[in-house]
């Protein structure tokens, strides 16, 4: 919500090019207690002076010589492109005010003045444009902050990646039908991957325990399990997995680390 306080700190430019108007609506804003009011009776300054100040609302005669209002409008759309006009336009002829609200303008007041009108429709006015203002810099700032996070997740992800590599032989993501998605290291040649011999040379009892695990959905920490090469030695493959799931806690594959870790083993006493 708005403190009072905050709509009567806008920013607001009557443009008239009748001084008694412009006295007048100057006057009717100072007693209503607005603080920050500019004028202009020139009606091809207003462009630069929202230009440079971005008013939070222009009071704008559509009845001017040279320039009328609508040609001013004009202008101001392509500083404010896509974004809220905030002109109030104040008119004598009732048929321009659809017209004015066609052009861009979001409200109008009638010649004569109606003070408590003209009050009532500007305080709405500067509300509106004060919420807009406000939503757009929540917008904008929510935006950097997704920005942030998502550098900061690529960057985690990238120490996570680098860690594994630097803690294992091999890293691997699975999706849920099994087929490998993503991976770094020898994954391919230390599971076999392709080979139409390599099944025969599992150690079956290891791989159906492994298998039953990752069909169970577990997690598995340190699982090791063999097969021998054709030279005849052991080969002892040592692995960490654990399920991934999407943000509907649906299934979505395994991800690990491996090591092979036939040295150690072979190293260790019997």
């Amino acid at each position: 919500m708005l403190q009072a306080t905050e709509i009567l700190n806008a920013s607001i430019l009557v443009v008239d090019d009748q001084e008694a108007n412009v006295m007048l609506l100057e006057q009717m804003l100072r007693n209503a207690g607005y603080s920050r009011i500019s004028s202009t009776m020139d009606p091809q300054a207003v462009r630069g002076l929202h230009q440079e100040h971005r008013y939070d609302l222009i009071l704008l005669d559509l009845q001017m010589p040279e320039m009328d209002g609508f040609e001013v409008m004009e202008g101001l759309r392509d500083i404010e492109a896509g974004s809220y006009l905030p002109v109030l336009v104040i008119t004598a002829q009732p048929g321009h005010k659809l017209r004015a609200l066609q052009a861009g303008a979001k409200d109008f007041v009638s010649k004569p003045f109606d003070l408590v009108e003209v009050k009532t429709r500007i305080h709405n006015m500067l509300e509106v444009r004060l919420l807009y203002q406000k939503l757009n810099e929540y917008s904008k700032s929510l935006e950097l902050m997704v920005d942030e996070r998502t550098a900061e997740l690529r960057a985690s992800e990238a120490r996570f990646q680098r860690f594994t590599e630097l803690s294992s032989d091999w890293y691997w993501e699975q999706d849920a039908h099994g087929n490998l998605t993503r991976f770094s290291g020898p994954v391919a040649e230390m599971l076999g991957i392709g080979s139409a011999e390599e099944p025969q040379r599992w150690n079956a009892d290891e791989r159906a325990m492994l298998d039953a695990k990752i069909a169970a959905r577990e997690p598995f920490l340190d699982f090791i399990y063999s097969r021998s090469n054709p030279d005849g030695s052991m080969q002892y493959l040592q692995v960490s997995g654990e399920p991934m799931f999407d943000n509907g806690s649906r299934f979505i594959g395994y991800r690990g680390i491996g090591l092979d870790v036939s040295e150690r083993l072979r190293l260790r006493p019997a």
